[in-house]
């Protein structure tokens, strides 16, 4: 069939894995009885982020049995976001799915899924209510959970959650480095993708090899939880963060200066060795700073958001009311 009548598929699913030999032949099963049970036409990306074992060896096993599985290979273990970012570059159908290869998440939930994107969602989150995990997972997850939830404003109960759903379009304007998977909600909600909802969805128990994340990616993604909010908030404005710190600062030391200057002139205090001089300097240094700072991350933003108004207004737009510009 020429490529201009290609049928693009209903479905791409995105799994990463890492050393998940064991359990890829049950979830390509499952996939496939799901997704024929409900008429999607659909496709399978497996990103093998360098495992160990020989999972690359059964998911070329699972593509000579079935086409419609197919693997991308990376030569060491680059991280999920990698992983995911590489399978949203092949992704060529409709609606895209993501999840993991551990069989926790389970593809039973994919039509439903689905099915609030057709009502209207950009994004679909899973949230696994009822987790099959130690406590040593499932507490910090909550705690990091509230906090992402209160910094970001998206009242989604599990941003972590690996089974997710999105229009393609969606996967096409978000880039991901780093640990940022975690944000794709915010990262969607940036691009002007804002209608997202959350689902209850059922969670397993592992049934094959263990977990390959430890507690410090709770500060990996508290971290990485900075870095993004700042940029979805600040990053066309910097003058607004930086010059709003700088500011306050540059006030503190003005009225600490103003302080020690009167008590000097009226009570005859000496200035000199008082703890109060130096803090109220060190301000009006970091504020002048800090302004500085601001300034000219303005400066630097400047012609990328004049070239956006001129896209504007010049009518453009993408077809669907968004414009994705190359940073």
């Amino acid at each position: 069939m020429p490529i201009s009548e290609r049928k693009d598929p209903d479905l791409t699913i995105i799994i990463p894995v890492l050393d998940e030999d064991e359990s890829i032949p049950e979830l390509v099963d499952r996939i496939r009885s799901v997704c024929d049970g409900a008429g999607f036409s659909f496709n399978v990306w497996f990103v093998d982020d360098g495992s160990n074992d020989d999972s690359w060896d059964v998911i070329e096993t699972m593509h000579e049995r079935d086409a419609r599985f197919a693997g991308l290979k990376l030569r060491r273990n680059y991280g999920k976001s990698a992983a995911l970012a590489l399978g949203f570059e092949r992704a060529d159908g409709k609606y895209v799915v993501t999840m993991d290869g551990d069989l926790q998440d389970d593809p039973a939930e994919i039509p439903g899924l689905i099915a609030l994107l057709e009502t209207g969602y950009d994004l679909v989150s899973g949230w696994k209510k009822k987790r099959h995990d130690p406590f040593t997972k499932t507490v910090p997850s909550r705690f990091f959970n509230f906090v992402t939830r209160r910094i970001t404003g998206i009242p989604l109960h599990d941003f972590n959650c690996g089974l997710k759903a999105y229009r393609r379009e969606v996967v096409k304007s978000v880039r991901l480095h780093g640990e940022l998977h975690r944000y794709i909600p915010l990262l969607a909600a940036w691009q002007g993708y804002t209608r997202i909802t959350e689902k209850v969805v059922q969670h397993h128990s592992r049934k094959h090899g263990r977990t390959k994340f430890g507690l410090e990616r709770y500060l990996r993604g508290f971290l990485d939880l900075l870095t993004v909010s700042f940029m979805t908030r600040f990053a066309s404005r910097p003058m607004h963060f930086f010059g709003s710190l700088g500011t306050l600062a540059f006030i503190g030391g003005i009225l600490i200066s103003l302080w020690i200057s009167y008590d000097k002139m009226i009570h005859g205090n000496p200035i000199g060795d008082r703890p109060l001089l130096l803090l109220g300097v060190m301000l009006i240094l970091v504020g002048v700073q800090m302004f500085s700072v601001g300034l000219i991350g303005q400066m630097i933003v400047l012609p990328r958001m004049e070239r956006l108004d001129a896209i504007q207004i010049a009518g453009e737009l993408a077809p669907d009311g968004r414009e994705s510009l190359e940073s």
